[in-house]
C-alpha cells in the first residue's frame, strides 16, 4: 500500500508511544524504526556567532519521513555553499506512531472492512509532535554565512507539511 497522503495525519491527537518489546506477534506490536538518521551535521565550533531557528507556526503533526527530507535538503545546500563552516541540528525525535487500518477493495470488501471492535491497525511509521512556537531545527554559522543558511533553512521548510518561520539569534 502506498503513502497516505500528509492531510490526513496532520491532526495532532492522543499521543500514541506504547509498544511491546517482547512480543511481536502481540495486540500491540513493536514500533517501526524512524526515518530520520542523523541528528546532528557539520562542526561543533564553539566560536559560530549566529543562531538560526526553524519555528514551526501552527501546532501539528509531522511524519518522520518528511523531517529526513526536509533535513537532506538543508544539509546538502549547506555542504555545498558552506563546506564545513556550520552546525546543523534536527531538534526533535520522532515518538508518536502512527498506525494505519489496510482498507479492502474488492469482492466482500465491505465485510473485511467493518471487521472486529476496536481495530486500531498497525503500526506504520514515526511522527513528531509539534507546538506553536517550537524549533524543528537549528543552525549555527558565522555572520558571513546568514544569507546562506536562510536560503537552507527555507528550502528544508517547503518539505515540511507546515508553514514555519525563521528566527536569528545572536
Amino acid at each position: 500500500m502506498g503513502l497516505r497522503p500528509a492531510r490526513s495525519e496532520r491532526k495532532i491527537e492522543r499521543p500514541w508511544t506504547r509498544f511491546s518489546t517482547k512480543k511481536t506477534k502481540s495486540y500491540v506490536p513493536t514500533s517501526p524504526t524512524p526515518k530520520i538518521h542523523q541528528f546532528n551535521m557539520g562542526e561543533q565550533n564553539p566560536s559560530y556567532d549566529i543562531v538560526l531557528d526553524l519555528v514551526a507556526k501552527h501546532p501539528a503533526q509531522i511524519r518522520d519521513n518528511a523531517l529526513e527530507a526536509s533535513r537532506i535538503v538543508a544539509q546538502k545546500f549547506l555542504e555545498t555553499k558552506l563546506l564545513k563552516s556550520y552546525f546543523f541540528k534536527v531538534l526533535l525525535y520522532p515518538h508518536q506512531i502512527i498506525r494505519e487500518k489496510p482498507i479492502a477493495q474488492g469482492a466482500g470488501a465491505d465485510r473485511y472492512s467493518t471487521g472486529m471492535k476496536l481495530s486500531f491497525g498497525k503500526p506504520v511509521r514515526r511522527a513528531v509532535q509539534i507546538r506553536r512556537g517550537q524549533s524543528l531545527f537549528r543552525l549555527q554559522t558565522f555572520k558571513s554565512n546568514i544569507v546562506v543558511a536562510k536560503q537552507a533553512l527555507k528550502k528544508s521548510s517547503l518539505k515540511l507539511t507546515i508553514p514555519t518561520r525563521i528566527i536569528v539569534t545572536q
